[in-house]
């Protein structure tokens, strides 16, 4: 009996991890039908009648089985996007010169051990590993740098200038998005020996408006047809509106106008504000650069008064 009563034990257990690892894979005679708007599955099939006599566990079980079968010949169906896919980002000067180079990103932890604190802390950020160089109470004099300079203010007004870099850095970056999102590719030209008939044509058409009169007194070729000079394949013109024309138009544009003269906060030209940075920093620089050299001579000077 002991010997029964553990094989019946193994085959329950062999059964019940057959039912965990069963196919998704369903066959049965006839087709369901299927009414999806009701989310509804008709099951045309007959159920064994032999499991569904009386009521029970196996009843329950045999029901829990049909309707796991039957969930599993469900259609799948890919729904389309509402919008389409994000474009991707066009990558910093950083991540070209690291690509170039073949320099890769290594995966390093946030906390580090901080010797004087005794304890884990950022690596970046507020109350990081060994703290900020500003706000210590003691500040180390480079060498050769001036004995009488105020080296927390040196250390605060780096930090200050760190921080503009950073945001500088920013505004380049989005700027050149911003470039790179709006400008429109130009037409492929391949420089090859084995061009057809409308390569050749768009080559020379591209060869002819190239000029600032948009190809207008250019020769043309034998055979080539007379077409007027596009504005998208070349040359930049400026355009006048009509004096009569839409008024429609004519009355958003000035509306649009007068709200951005009343505007409290003024539309950002990023590009513009990132050269005028970029001139102002270089002029700051030159001239501190030029104070520099003239503190020096002016010290050298005195030097060799005090040595006569």
């Amino acid at each position: 009996m002991a010997a029964v009563r553990v094989e019946e034990v193994l085959a329950a257990a062999e059964e019940q991890e057959a039912e965990k690892r069963r196919s998704v894979t369903v066959e049965k005679e006839l087709e369901l039908e299927f009414d999806l708007g009701n989310l509804l599955a008709l099951d045309r099939n007959p159920p064994p009648a032999a499991g569904l006599r009386g009521a029970g566990p196996r009843r329950e079980a045999l029901l829990r089985a049909l309707a796991r079968d039957n969930t599993q010949l469900l259609p799948a169906f890919r729904l389309p996007r509402e919008k389409p896919p994000p474009r991707p980002r066009p990558p910093t000067r950083w991540e070209q010169f690291a690509r170039l180079k073949g320099i890769r990103r290594r995966k390093r932890t946030s906390l580090v051990w901080d010797e004087q604190a005794r304890e884990w802390r950022r690596r970046w950020g507020y109350r990081r590993a060994g703290g900020d160089p500003a706000r210590a109470w003691l500040a180390e004099v480079p060498e050769g740098a001036d004995p009488e300079e105020d080296q927390f203010a040196r250390l605060r007004r780096e930090k200050r200038e760190r921080v503009a870099r950073n945001e500088l850095n920013r505004l380049r970056n989005l700027a050149r998005a911003h470039r790179a999102a709006t400008a429109v590719p130009a037409a492929p030209l391949h420089p090859t020996g084995h061009q057809n008939r409308e390569e050749l044509a768009h080559v020379a058409r591209v060869a002819r408006v190239s000029t600032a009169s948009l190809g207008r007194f250019q020769p043309r070729l034998p055979k080539e047809p007379a077409e007027p000079p596009s504005r998208s394949s070349g040359g930049r013109k400026r355009r006048f509106e009509p004096l009569l024309g839409n008024l429609a138009a004519e009355r958003s544009r000035q509306l649009e106008l007068l709200r951005d003269m009343g505007s409290k906060k003024p539309v950002l030209d990023i590009t513009r504000a990132v050269n005028k940075q970029l001139r102002q920093e270089e002029a700051e620089a030159a001239a501190a650069k030029g104070k520099k050299q003239s503190q020096r001579g002016k010290r050298g000077r005195r030097q060799q008064r005090a040595g006569r």
